[in-house]
């Protein structure tokens, strides 16, 4: 073991060498390790066939020049080295890193060529490796590896690149299984297993036990010729030649014919097939095959078991009719003789294979059927379970890959995936032997600005903007409203569809935070009346209302689970649910009659659940409307108490989409000018609205800047939270919002001050509340010298509007229960901290610290200032 300890040691120092190589220089050794087991392919067939005493001298000829000269052309150009992919808007690289030490376990049916090709692999992927022979070719495999090595060395490898055991042993092979950094195992099922026992990543590959499946519709003659060229190569040591064969009934008899015409000898007397059957396995031990019978010629075979054949037959075809485990005739042979099973039906063939390939999971199976004329069949054949399923191919050479497709990667090593128990299903090629780092550059998400493609603004800008439907040849209007604003102006709408003789029909069942049962019902009545124009008219509940409405028009006959729309999403790129797509039946066109939710120009729409009284934002681009049209003279003779909160609203949706995590220069100039409108001309509109056309005008634009900022920066806490005291209490949206502003933007501001946790998003470099919102109040012309003077100037700006216009400074003052707030303080804590506005907030709130916000804004708890 301090031998082998000292091996180890100088292939470790190689790698480190190794590893650093260029790809030309190691692409020069790899091809002139190539040449070299290719010049001596004679020389090492003659070896291994006297040493082993299996198969033919001239095939393993065939598999040394094989595993060097296709093996090289395959992977001659393939980078190995370095950098592989790189996206620079993405920010990311893929670099090849070699593993370390393989350890390579060869087997006794093909010594050298196995030999060679890990060799090579190794080469190719700046790895050492330490060879293992199997103690009865270790001869012929050590002169495999040293032509290789000496030839690599004097193209500029580094001495030591490849060892080998001079004397190989179980205990010296589990020791380099042990030491290596990942094994390459071929072998037999023990050998397999020892590797994956090891603790040492593995790729072995499991028992070749190959059905092939004989249709009717097959060219019986090129797939018996084809199947004896696979059997007798090599004397069927590869492990994906065919052990046994599928034959459907009404093609049997005909197919045995053309198997004996080509000096087949098929075995049909039960005494002789229990000479096979007792002479398969090593003292009775399924899978130990008798190492005697591996290899060895049809002849040799005879003799062997102890039949008598003619002295031309070249193959022997065994008739069976049971698949079981405990019928040796169907498990693998590694020889030149195959079980032969006659079958009723195609489906049948699948079903007996299926069988056969439990004592040989994963490998190959292999199947001879017309697949143009059939292609059910070749369906079927698919649910075959091996990571290798050839069609019209012999199988022992189209499973090594690159000979009958060239499209299959060329391999001495098969893997067999999780069927066969290995780790890999695939041939086994350079690009398993190399980890691959990914190197990931910070970068921001991709933005965009989405807005409705057309907003009209400007007292009396209605009747202008329904010129547009002649341009978009409306025919049928679907209007959604509620009762009291289709009293008010239903007509000022009406009228202008009457003016270009659109026909039209009038929802006005939306009540305030509008249920989910009333849009299912005005879905359902949309169905019936079929519109190409949607108009969603009144408060923000009629334009939320008419939202969903649309999308559950647009997609009727698909399923439309409105609590799988309600899903929150940590992105909206990645969300897990889709919304389905809308436009294809109808437009949307809003237009507000108040100065609030922004929803004419957003993608959102608040609905609230009937069973639960949940309210959920729901939001996706497939909800934005076509058209908005800002008209304030529908907000005239908005009353004092429909005036007040929907502006606080709308200064709250300008605060969070400018703090927001998703802000960007795109939206922050509309949250400004949005905040400014509102806090300017609030006080004015809700004094004097109905005389005030400016103040209603700049109102009515503030609000809409808002919904613009938000529908593409979101929003945060402050809707989170007062999504769910709306829900739980019924407080008005607005009014919560403007409760719930001053103490949220204080909690945001002191992040840093109270070491709070900034939000994790991309695009969110540094924690910069504090000065975003101080940044705010300097564009609002507030006073104050420092940031933290800026802040309170900015909370108590705030305060003094919700003064003004008359709404109150905490939940209690609503009249809302202290016992029961106190009873759903835990759940709706829990509910806000899992709204969708949550996420964008850009101090990531802890629980504790909502029910802490609830609590002092229940009571109207003063804030404590930072200056």
């Amino acid at each position: 073991m301090e031998e082998l300890d000292l091996v180890f040691e100088k292939a470790r120092k190689a790698y480190e060498k190794y590893s650093t190589f260029t790809q030309e220089q190691v692409d020069k050794i790899f091809k002139a390790a190539a040449l070299a087991a290719n010049e001596n392919r004679i020389m090492l067939a003659k070896l291994a066939h006297n040493e082993t005493s299996m198969g033919i001298f001239e095939d393993k000829i065939l598999k040394n020049h094989y595993a060097s000269e296709f093996i090289y052309n395959k992977y001659r150009h393939l980078q190995t080295v370095g950098t592989f992919y790189e996206n620079k808007a993405l920010g990311i690289h893929k670099v090849y890193e070699p593993i370390g030490i393989v350890g390579a376990v060869i087997p006794t049916t093909n010594p050298t060529a196995t030999a060679i090709f890990k060799c090579l692999l190794a080469l190719k992927t700046r790895n050492a490796i330490v060879i293992s022979p199997h103690p009865g070719a270790k001869n012929c495999t050590i002169e495999a590896a040293k032509i290789i090595y000496e030839a690599a060395f004097k193209a500029g490898a580094p001495e030591d690149i490849i060892a080998w055991l001079d004397c190989p042993s179980l205990e010296k092979t589990n020791y380099v299984m042990q030491n290596s950094d990942i094994i390459l195992a071929t072998g037999g099922p023990g050998m397999v297993k020892a590797a994956y026992s090891s603790g040492t990543p593995s790729i072995g590959v499991g028992a070749g036990n190959a059905p092939a499946i004989i249709d009717d519709s097959a060219d019986l003659d090129v797939a018996t010729s084809s199947i004896v060229q696979s059997n007798t190569f090599d004397n069927g040591v590869v492990c994906a030649t065919e052990n046994s064969l599928v034959i459907l009934e009404s093609v049997y008899d005909k197919t045995i014919e053309l198997f004996k015409q080509k000096n087949s000898y098929i075995v049909t007397s039960e005494d002789e097939k229990n000479k096979f059957r007792k002479a398969m396995f090593k003292e009775g031990k399924y899978g130990l095959l008798n190492a005697d019978l591996v290899g060895k010629s049809a002849l040799k075979v005879a003799e062997i078991v102890g039949i008598k054949v003619p002295e031309t037959t070249r193959f022997i075809i065994v008739e069976a009719n049971n698949t079981s485990y405990d019928e040796p005739l169907a498990h693998e042979k590694l020889s030149t003789y195959v079980a032969a099973y006659k079958v009723k039906s195609f489906e049948e063939a699948i079903k007996v294979s299926r069988e056969i390939l439990k004592m040989g999971a994963g490998h190959t199976a292999s199947l001879w059927c017309d697949v143009d004329k059939h292609k059910d069949r070749l369906e079927l054949f698919k649910g075959l379970n091996p990571g290798r399923l050839l069609v019209n191919s012999p199988s022992s050479l189209g499973g090594v890959g690159d000979m009958y497709n060239f499209g299959m990667d060329p391999s001495m090593t098969l893997g067999c995936g999780t069927h066969g128990k290995n780790s890999f299903s695939q041939n086994v090629g350079p690009l398993n032997l190399l980890n691959v780092k990914t190197i990931a550059e910070r970068r921001e998400n991709m933005q965009w600005l989405r807005l409705p493609e057309r907003i009209y603004h400007k007292y009396g800008s209605l009747q202008y903007a329904f010129e547009d439907l002649r341009e978009w040849d409306i025919k049928k209007v679907y209007i959604v409203t509620d009762k009291i604003i289709n009293q008010l102006y239903g007509k000022r709408i009406t009228e202008q569809l009457d003016k270009l003789g659109i026909s039209y029909t009038v929802f006005d069942g939306v009540e305030p935070n509008p249920m989910l049962s009333t849009t299912k019902k005005g879905a359902e009545d949309m169905k019936q009346y079929r519109p190409d124009l949607i108009i969603g008219f009144g408060g923000g509940s009629s334009m939320d209302a008419a939202k969903l409405m649309w999308l559950m028009y647009e997609n009727d006959g698909e399923e439309v689970n409105f609590k799988d729309l309600a899903v929150t999403f940590a992105d909206i790129r990645k969300r897990i649910v889709r919304y389905p797509n809308t436009g294809k039946k109808a437009k949307m066109l809003c237009i507000p009659t108040t100065s609030g939710t922004g929803s004419e120009v957003t993608p959102f729409s608040v609905i609230t659940d009937d069973e639960t009284h949940t309210k959920y934002p729901l939001a996706d681009y497939s909800l934005t409307p076509n058209m908005a049209i800002i008209d304030p003279e529908l907000t005239m003779t908005v009353p004092k108490n429909a005036t007040n909160a929907p502006a606080l609203d709308a200064l709250t949706h300008c605060l969070e989409a400018y703090v927001s995590v998703m802000s960007t220069e795109y939206t922050d100039g509309y949250a400004v000018q949005g905040a400014k409108n509102i806090l300017n001309y609030l006080p004015r509109a809700y004094k004097n609205g109905t005389e005030d056309v400016e103040a209603r005008a700049k109102v009515m634009d503030g609000a809409t800047f808002a919904g613009m900022s938000f529908a593409n920066a979101f929003l945060g806490l402050v809707h989170s939270l007062s999504h769910k005291v709306g829900g739980y209490h019924n407080v008005i949206h607005g009014a919560a919002n403007a409760i719930l502003l001053p103490h949220i933007i204080r909690y945001n501001a002191a992040c840093l001050l109270e070491g709070g946790k900034q939000t994790y998003f991309s695009q969110y470099k540094v924690q910069n509340s504090m000065e975003k919102y101080a940044q705010m109040a300097r564009e609002l012309g507030l006073k104050g010298k420092t940031d933290e003077q800026l802040v309170d100037a900015l909370i108590e700006t705030v305060q003094n509007l919700t003064k003004e216009v008359g709404l109150y400074a905490s939940f209690k003052d609503y009249g809302v229960d202290e016992k029961n707030f106190q009873k759903s303080l835990e759940k709706m804590a829990e509910d806000a901290f899992d709204d969708q506005c949550t996420g964008a907030n850009p101090r990531y709130p802890l629980i504790e610290d909502i029910k802490q916000i609830y609590l002092d804004a229940y009571y109207g708890n003063p804030i404590k200032k930072f200056s």
